[in-house]
């Protein structure tokens, strides 16, 4: 357990330096802007290396029991996350004018629908961390951005690019769930 806590220390807390007030004088101490970013992505992709092993290596330590009946939201609850992160990686639709940030209210709603179907700590503390960041993160970056001028009708078919992409990965992901994450999926 202790592997998967010190990968979410530390992709979150070069994720919140902002929050925190660091993220200026961090980067003010730094020979330049790409030794910053160097520096911020080893040690994100560092964190994200030893969440995927620590996860793995956790002892399942059942925490509450969800309820079966109704996984199904989860399954529902994650096509929005999917079109969410595809749109947050598309500037100019008019969906990520509109919610400024996308991608982290798509991991918000990811870890939502996890946390509903997973009980055990380890999940809950991996996916109650995303949610609790995406969260946090939406909120103050959309308090803080700048409205811009709403895009143009015809770029809304961007939108649909969106929404195309985001069902097609959330299908495949679906099918081939238990192959990448070792927990098969079923409908029923």
């Amino acid at each position: 357990m202790l592997i998967l806590i010190l990968g979410l220390l530390l992709f979150f807390i070069p994720h919140l330096l902002r929050e925190f007030g660091l993220r200026d004088s961090f980067i003010a101490h730094m020979p330049n802007r790409t030794a910053y970013t160097g520096l911020f992505s080893l040690f994100v992709l560092s964190g994200l290396v030893l969440i995927i092993w620590g996860k793995s290596l956790a002892p399942f330590t059942m925490v509450w029991e969800p309820p079966f009946s109704l996984r199904y939201l989860s399954s529902i609850l994650m096509i929005p996350a999917f079109i969410l992160l595809v749109a947050g990686n598309i500037p100019t639709s008019y969906i990520h004018w509109q919610l400024r940030n996308p991608m982290l209210l798509g991991v918000f709603i990811w870890g939502i629908s996890h946390l509903w179907t997973n009980g055990d700590l380890a999940s809950i503390l991996l996916f109650g961390s995303f949610s609790l960041w995406s969260g946090l993160k939406f909120v103050t970056l959309r308090s803080n951005s700048k409205s811009a001028l709403a895009p143009k009708l015809k770029w809304l078919w961007r939108d649909s690019i969106a929404v195309i992409v985001g069902a097609v990965i959330y299908f495949l992901v679906f099918i081939n769930h238990g192959q990448l994450f070792g927990v098969g999926l079923a409908l029923n």
